[in-house]
């Protein structure tokens, strides 16, 4: 699984190995058997697992849909054959380790190289007045405005607002941002941080900065992410994601020898639009890869903190080292207006980074902010994140329950555990685009993410956004899907 960077002193218990489930599941419930199968083959098939934490019962039964008890069970099972160890308040471990692995030694990838500044257009897009059912966005009710407010009015008054912006970002900001990282396994400085206006510009001066023209990202991709490379000049090319099956491990090596990318970007945790995350085995790989085929990382992990049971998952920055860059974002979390993100380098890439910066925007609006520092330091964002976590749960477990009752039986779908979508995947025989205008006539949208794709889509179906809609709003949308895919079908 490779070496993380975190330190021993702020990590209570060791990370946890994340499978990937949905190899063999096509959304619907796991008997004990198949689930003890998955995860066997999954241990065995890298030594690197020795010693190593399995997921917690309660974040995997809340993944999959299941009861506490049968993730003991299997787990239980699982330490009958061998294969895994159980200890006092600390989980079950893969048995034949010593101590659990901190990944205390990261493997230094090869840093970036950076071109001279260019500037783009930002990509707009329209709402629409309908039951969104392939929305990213959480549902705006259940966000923070109120407590948000009283902080931008609490700035407003504050007698010591700054004249003039900061081209980095406000230090305070910087410095709660870089202290939250660490608390996560992540070691940054708050020198080397950059306020964004949202992920988006993280992206944008990544690639106006960027030597190398040659980048891969996923495919599908993060549609408006895929433009903004191909607008910046970038060749751009895909490294294929099955949503069920994940990578495949020699596709993904032939493509990067063929195209030696001076850039791979890619989204650790629910990736947009297929909620796909990456596997520990998977993360591991494309470290070692970056090593092997000498090219750089930019590692968006905005949906990290959309899970339930949060524990740290270390990803590509902990294990690659400081030469990844690593970007994230407040936006969907808090609101989408707020339109602020961040990005971390290091000593190297800092430089580039803030020119790129102050030759397209100069700097975020110095009042937000200020208004998102207050939000972080009276304790707001942390209570909201509980709540909207919680909030998310329900609505997760409420979506596969209605897809389980009404989908005809070769419809599948993802168990993501957690981010804003999952993935539904059709029968080839069902045409999406008549799909989407008999549910368009009823008042249902749906997006197909066809412009995620780099060639003929390899995945047919389509994002369900379960984060953006109440109940019922679900309940409705679901009902009109299942019915006009059974028409469609026959």
């Amino acid at each position: 699984m490779g070496q993380f960077f975190f330190k021993e002193c702020i990590i209570e218990r060791p990370p946890y190995i994340r499978f990937n489930l949905d190899t063999k599941n096509s959304g619907r419930h796991l008997s004990i058997e198949q689930l003890v199968t998955l995860i066997k083959d999954q241990i065995l098939s890298d030594h690197h697992f020795k010693g190593c934490r399995l997921p917690p019962v309660r974040a995997l039964a809340h993944q999959l849909g299941l009861s506490k008890n049968t993730i003991q069970t299997a787990y239980d099972e699982l330490r009958a054959q061998g294969l895994v160890e159980s200890r006092d308040r600390s989980g079950f471990f893969v048995t034949r380790g010593e101590k659990p692995r901190l990944f205390d030694n990261p493997i230094n990838v090869p840093a970036l190289e950076f071109k001279k500044i260019s500037y783009d257009e930002f990509i707009r897009f329209k709402d629409h007045d309908a039951i969104n059912l392939s929305s990213v966005f959480i549902d705006p009710r259940i966000l923070p405005k109120d407590k948000l407010t009283a902080c931008f009015r609490s700035v407003l008054k504050s007698p010591g607002i700054p004249e003039f912006h900061d081209h980095q970002g406000m230090p305070a900001l910087r410095k709660k941002i870089a202290a939250r990282l660490k608390n996560r396994g992540i070691e940054v400085d708050m020198d080397h941080i950059i306020l964004t206006s949202g992920s988006q510009q993280a992206l944008d001066l990544v690639t106006r900065a960027l030597a190398s023209k040659v980048v891969g990202t996923e495919d599908p991709s993060y549609h408006l992410g895929k433009y903004l490379l191909e607008m910046n000049g970038m060749k751009t090319f895909g490294l294929p994601i099955d949503p069920f099956i994940g990578i495949d491990a020699n596709i993904w090596q032939k493509r990067l020898a063929e195209h030696r990318p001076g850039l791979v970007y890619l989204t650790t945790s629910f990736q947009n639009p297929n909620g796909y995350s990456y596997s520990s085995l998977e993360i591991s790989s494309i470290v070692n890869w970056a090593k092997e085929f000498n090219f750089g990382i930019l590692e968006d992990d905005w949906g990290a903190e959309m899970l339930s049971y949060s524990e740290f998952k270390p990803g590509l920055r902990a294990m690659g080292g400081s030469n990844v860059l690593y970007m994230n974002s407040f936006t969907k979390k808090v609101l989408p207006s707020l339109r602020l993100g961040y990005i971390a380098a290091n000593e190297k890439t800092i430089g580039p980074l803030m020119m790129a910066k102050r030759v397209s925007t100069i700097a975020v609006p110095g009042i937000i902010e200020a208004a998102l520092f207050e939000f972080l330091d009276r304790g707001y964002y942390d209570a909201h994140l509980k709540y909207v976590q919680k909030e998310l749960d329900i609505r997760y477990q409420y979506c596969l329950s209605l897809l389980r009752e009404q989908m005809p039986e070769e419809v599948k779908w993802t168990t993501p555990g957690g981010g804003p979508v999952l993935w539904l995947e059709l029968p080839k025989r069902v045409n999406l685009d008549q799909l989407l205008v008999k549910l368009k006539a009823q008042g249902v949208l749906i997006q197909l993410s066809k412009n995620a794709f780099f060639s003929e889509p390899h995945s047919h179906g389509f994002k369900i956004g379960y984060a953006f809609l109440s109940k019922a709003e679900m309940e409705i949308a679901v009902e009109k899907v299942a019915q006009e895919i059974r028409k469609l079908m026959s």
